[in-house]
């Protein structure tokens, strides 16, 4: 059986805004599906800890006050989070989020941030994580269609409904569906191991960084773009400062 006809693990986050470095988790999804089972979803209202922008309010309809008032401690969501996704890897199951490295990078510096053992220590290292991110997938298998990458417009390519985009249960069980099709259209993807798969879209995802990042270069901008994935490693702690005493 093509691991797109198996049990698939849809993650989803929301969050403060677009640094994973930095920003917060507000609302976050996992759901069970395929493989011939029911579904099973859990979801989370998070108290971030911080103002939620007005920026971001207006993409996931979250506000402060509303977090603050209804949504669990992130230590604690973050732990559910991280021990779910990491008992379905080990049981083989892949993670199926779009653009992983973004979500993927924040709960681990979420994890990091709060003292909870993060989700590449809990599996036995990055080489034993599990991952399917349709971005990197459609990036690769269709790259020269014209026209936005991001899930609303993927979804829309793919025939995929995308009923409450920014919901994170919606986005991630979009994302899933995505993932399905990719493995419906693609003989030769449908065909590739899992644990194969996830190595491609690690060499993938660099040469699509590379790829554009030559391409700003070539327009006057000299961003460097992330080629990590699915997880960032967590940037090295600056060497402490030599003291220097005059002689």
């Amino acid at each position: 059986m093509s691991w797109h006809q198996g049990r698939l693990a849809a993650f989803d986050l929301e969050t403060t805004g677009v640094d994973p470095e930095t920003d917060r988790i507000v609302t976050a999804a996992v759901s069970l599906v395929g493989g011939g089972e029911p579904t099973q979803a859990w979801d989370w209202l998070v108290d971030p800890g911080v103002e939620i922008p007005a920026g971001a309010t207006a993409v996931h309809g979250i506000t402060t006050e509303q977090a603050r008032a209804d949504g669990v401690a992130t230590a604690e969501a973050v732990e559910e989070i991280t021990a779910l996704l990491a008992d379905q890897i080990r049981r083989g199951i892949p993670v199926i989020a779009f653009n992983a490295r973004f979500d993927l990078t924040v709960l681990d510096r979420e994890a990091r941030r709060h003292g909870v053992r993060p989700l590449v220590d809990r599996v036995g290292g990055y080489d034993s994580l599990l991952v399917v991110d349709p971005h990197v997938i459609d990036k690769q298998y269709d790259r020269f269609r014209k026209g936005k990458r991001t899930l609303g417009a993927v979804c829309e390519h793919y025939r995929v409904p995308l009923d409450d985009a920014h919901a994170a249960n919606a986005d991630a069980l979009a994302a899933a569906r995505v993932a399905w099709r990719l493995g419906q259209v693609s003989a030769e993807l449908r065909e590739l191991e899992l644990r194969a798969l996830h190595g491609h879209q690690v060499a993938w995802a660099a040469e699509q960084a590379a790829s554009f990042e030559e391409y700003l270069r070539s327009n006057g901008r000299l961003e460097r773009i992330e080629r990590a994935w699915p997880i960032v490693p967590q940037p090295a702690a600056p060497a402490p400062a030599i003291e220097r005493v005059a002689a």
